[in-house]
């Protein structure tokens, strides 16, 4: 039995890890990096350090416009499948990747496996929102993260089967050995557009953090540091510890070991309550609504100087940690119920 996964991005690459482990140790399996993320700070650096095997195909896709890379990985996605004739491919998360490897599968006639499926921010400006919703509806296998995520799918009527079994990241971070750090300091990610191509939102951040009482470590996506570089935001905000994108091991003992983190990603939200670190997110919605209810992750809705101030400053450990993510073996779970489902559809 042949599984076709394919990946793209940074959070593809993550949550490919421990699902490709458990697919090698029975299953024959091909790996198509589309080349979504090129720059080896963001791609090849995850595959040495989290010990993904390297990828069978590499598209070198790097169209910066949706349509253009999507178009393209469309056409060499499709040449790659119509080779390897898998019997499943495994998508994961809400990238253009994914979105890509779903279409192409689906029109193969190849069933469709997504990782992360039914969250959902309801804010379809959001591409990832776009994407994850059409992915769910023409997946066959659906793996939901939580149980909020399982219930979604099911009020959608989704036409694949749904599985609430947990997130892979579970797998993830209780393997990982991590570096204890200092406390006092807060860690910060962006990459977002809505966050990222804005000079005055960066402003409004960068000014809040410079005046915080605590240190702040930025790891600085490519896409966010055209704007910091553009407007000289670094020299003009120097309290911030500015540095390059961490690979993953270092980033998880950054977010474990941080007073509090601050993001607009998804994957660091989920990460940061995993790991029981209070989380401060610069969005007005997110996919990950049990992490607000427990009190772990404050939204700031409208991004103004004062209003992150006062987040930080309110920003406190909850008492009460629930764990919505389910235990480790997760991917474990997936993948033998993968092979179950495609054994029971080819007996039948």
């Amino acid at each position: 039995m042949k599984f076709c996964s394919i990946v793209g991005a940074r959070p593809n690459f993550i949550k490919l890890a421990p699902i490709s482990k458990e697919i090698r140790k029975k299953y024959n399996e091909v790996i198509i990096h589309t080349g979504q993320h090129y720059d080896d700070k963001m791609s090849g650096v995850f595959f040495k350090d989290m010990n993904i095997p390297s990828p069978n195909y590499n598209l070198n896709i790097q169209e910066s416009t949706p349509g253009k890379q999507i178009g393209k990985m469309l056409i060499g996605i499709e040449e790659v499948l119509l080779k390897e004739n898998p019997d499943i491919v495994i998508v994961f998360g809400d990238t253009n990747s994914t979105l890509a490897g779903a279409i192409i599968a689906s029109k193969l006639n190849i069933p469709v496996a997504h990782i992360e499926a039914g969250c959902r921010s309801y804010d379809m400006s959001m591409q990832e929102e776009q994407n994850r919703i059409m992915v769910d509806h023409i997946s066959k296998f659906l793996y939901a993260p939580t149980s909020s995520a399982a219930r979604i799918l099911l009020d959608e009527s989704v036409e694949g089967s749904i599985y609430d079994y947990g997130d892979v990241s579970v797998d993830i971070l209780h393997s990982l050995e991590y570096k204890t750090l200092p406390s006092n300091f807060i860690l910060v990610t962006i990459h977002r557009p809505i966050n990222a191509d804005s000079h005055a939102t960066m402003n409004k951040i960068l000014s809040a953090l410079n005046e915080s009482e605590y240190d702040v470590i930025f790891p600085v996506h490519p896409r966010t540091n055209k704007v910091l570089e553009k407007y000289n935001l670094k020299e003009k905000y120097s309290n911030i510890k500015y540095v390059d994108p961490m690979d993953y091991t270092n980033m998880i003992s950054h977010i474990k070991s941080a007073h509090m983190v601050i993001t607009d990603s998804g994957g660091v939200q989920k990460e940061s309550y995993i790991l029981r670190t209070p989380c401060i997110t610069l969005r007005s919605t997110t996919e990950w609504i049990e992490t607000v209810q427990t009190g772990w992750n404050t939204l700031v809705v409208q991004i103004t100087k004062q209003n992150l101030l006062n987040a930080i400053k309110n920003c406190k450990k909850p008492s009460v940690y629930i764990d919505c993510f389910g235990s480790p073996g997760v991917s474990n779970r997936i993948i033998k119920s993968l092979g179950q489902g495609l054994n029971e559809g080819i007996t039948n």
